[in-house]
């Protein structure tokens, strides 16, 4: 129960993911609405995106950045550039289809190794067509470029604090659990580990360990409530989760907490939605998504705390997944 309670955190990831992948980083909601309609399934991106922040980074990008660009660099500068144009309905973003990799690769190899995971990960970055994702996070343009100028693959992370960096906890999650890793101590050391790999700012560290905390609770048996109490309550008091949870998700998440990628922000919304839509699901990632911003990378928090509480409806099961990731 506990190793298939942290799968279905892992598979809810994916899904909130790709819910959210075709109206990522709208902030103009009522776009999104006219673009999208009610969202209730996976959905193609459309191009363009109104708020496509793409040609404004153009001129920032060096000449060793094209390494991990590939043939999508010259995207880069056009307005209303939709960061996933080339995915399709169901598809994940690169942060997941990395983490879908991390999780195999800890099964076939049953141990979690980070050096080995680097190795891989550069070599995935560097193959061109391998990932067919327009933008790239900041985070792996940082880690190239820390490369680039000869730093060792272990001293490349950069102070990013955005929830990006938590995409792939759920999958580190699951995997060390399906090796038989159930002690919390040793989850939290690895979990702060991979996430030091690529991100070294204490807010997403801190965060990470939060879910951590809060994923291995649930998969105990804890209830949100329980897990809440004695993870949650000392950052954001209950009480105000209980006042949000009457409000509209886009008062909460547009007026009160920001949809954008910030750590400090993102990580709070995550939770809010986590607690209004504990018993659903469904619900749930459709209101991540439906409330824009960073709501891909929300996912990471959203679908597994979610999954992990109800476990994920059919409805959404990508048989693709079943396919490709150990059981």
């Amino acid at each position: 129960m506990f190793e298939e309670k942290l799968r279905q955190g892992m598979l809810g990831s994916f899904v909130a993911d790709a819910v959210a992948m075709p109206v990522h980083w709208y902030y103009d909601v009522e776009a999104m609405d006219r673009d999208y309609g009610e969202i209730d399934d996976y959905l193609n991106p459309r191009n363009p995106h109104p708020d496509s922040l793409l040609h404004r980074a153009f001129d920032e990008i060096p000449d060793p950045i094209a390494e991990i660009l590939h043939d999508q660099s010259r995207y880069w500068g056009m307005a209303g550039t939709h960061y996933h144009q080339f995915l399709t309905a169901g598809d994940n973003t690169i942060n997941y289809r990395l983490a879908a990799e991390l999780f195999q690769m800890i099964v076939t190899d049953e141990e979690y190794q980070s050096e080995k995971w680097l190795h891989h990960y550069i070599s995935r970055m560097k193959t061109p067509g391998w990932n067919k994702d327009t933008y790239l996070e900041e985070y792996h343009r940082g880690f190239f470029m820390k490369l680039a100028d000869g730093k060792s693959p272990g001293e490349c992370a950069i102070d990013d604090h955005h929830i990006g960096g938590l995409s792939q906890i759920p999958a580190l999650i699951a995997g060390l659990a399906a090796m038989g890793d159930d002690r919390l101590d040793f989850i939290r050391a690895k979990v702060q580990r991979h996430i030091e790999l690529t991100h070294a700012n204490k807010s997403v560290i801190r965060s990470g360990d939060i879910l951590a905390r809060l994923l291995y609770r649930i998969a105990e048996g804890d209830d949100l409530e329980v897990a809440y109490q004695g993870e949650v309550s000392s950052m954001i008091p209950m009480e105000y989760f209980q006042r949000w949870e009457k409000m509209e998700d886009r008062q909460v998440i547009g007026q009160l907490l920001s949809p954008a990628c910030y750590i400090e922000q993102s990580f709070p919304s995550s939770l809010f939605l986590v607690w209004k839509y504990r018993n659903d699901f469904t619900g749930g990632v459709i209101a991540n998504a439906r409330v824009g911003g960073d709501n891909c990378h929300r996912g990471a928090v959203v679908g597994s705390l979610l999954g992990a509480l109800n476990g994920v409806p059919e409805k959404w099961f990508q048989k693709k997944w079943n396919e490709t990731l150990p059981a």
